[in-house]
């Protein structure tokens, strides 16, 4: 069977006390002794199950020999996710500090919101998604995080509640559970991923493939400039867009103004999952 983990990267797999140092190298699952980082692995005759002693449970492996990607962060993800309840997703940088201004307004965000009734889900890092769990902590709300495994940037914030810390390996799951579980989506000051994230919103709710909800842009100053290429040259100039396509999002500068959107979205339309 194939062994497809970053592990190998590390020299932490080793087949037969045998350090594994190509992805894609095969081992039989009758004969062959598996370990990572000291520790034996389970085998079957469909996949490789690998014990990495990361929190709240078992992360399986990776692909069955024609190279398909296992499933079980999809079930988990879905299994969890389904006892939550309604809630908002809130995006922004890992890397903001605490003393930054936006930093509070993504607590006070998150807190109000929570208050309101929604579980809170961030990408489960440092900077604003920290902000966002904590306001959500402080209201005694539910706080979500997905945290993804990266080569920087990524630890696990201390404000998530230990039964919805969710680890992905992938980006693809974790947008999926993103965007199927969120009510709303709340785009705080970011960088690339930011950005990935309020444009993976827009095109789902511009193309219809979920239903519409409220996007919030927060900070006029930040994304006043993006906005304004939006409009004056995706739509005005090169015709790329539909000038109803601007209604989708909503900007705005506080806590209030962000709540009171989403609020009064749904006073007129039913919270429910998005597919």
């Amino acid at each position: 069977r194939r062994v497809c983990e970053d592990m190998i990267t590390q020299g932490r797999v080793k087949v037969n006390g045998k350090v594994v140092t190509e992805l894609g190298t095969r081992i039989n699952p009758e004969v062959d002794k598996v370990t990572v980082g000291g520790t034996p692995v389970q085998l079957d005759n469909s996949r490789v199950y690998l014990a990495l002693n990361k929190p709240y449970g078992v992360v399986s492996s990776m692909a069955d020999e024609n190279g398909r990607p296992d499933l079980s962060q999809f079930v988990e993800g879905y299994d969890r996710m389904a006892k939550i309840g309604p809630c908002v997703s809130i995006f922004g940088s890992a890397r903001t500090k605490a003393d930054n201004p936006y930093y509070q307004l993504g607590v006070d965000i998150a807190e109000q919101l929570a208050r309101a009734g929604y579980g809170i889900i961030t990408g489960g890092g440092p900077g604003l998604m920290e902000a966002a769990n904590k306001g959500a902590k402080q209201a005694k709300g539910k706080s979500v995080g997905l945290n993804i495994d990266l080569p920087f940037e990524q630890n696990h914030n201390p404000y998530i509640d230990q039964e919805h810390n969710l680890e992905f390996d992938y980006f693809f799951v974790r947008k999926v559970i993103f965007v199927k579980y969120s009510q709303a989506f709340v785009i705080l000051p970011g960088g690339f991923g930011t950005l990935d994230e309020f444009f993976e919103a827009m095109t789902l709710i511009q193309t219809k493939k979920i239903t519409k909800r409220p996007v919030v842009l927060v900070g006029t100053s930040y994304w006043s400039g993006l906005l304004k290429w939006i409009e004056e040259t995706m739509l005005m100039k090169e015709n790329n867009i539909s000038a109803n396509d601007l209604n989708l999002y909503k900007l705005v500068d506080t806590a209030e103004e962000a709540v009171e959107h989403i609020e009064d979205f749904y006073r007129s339309n039913v919270l429910s999952p998005n597919f």
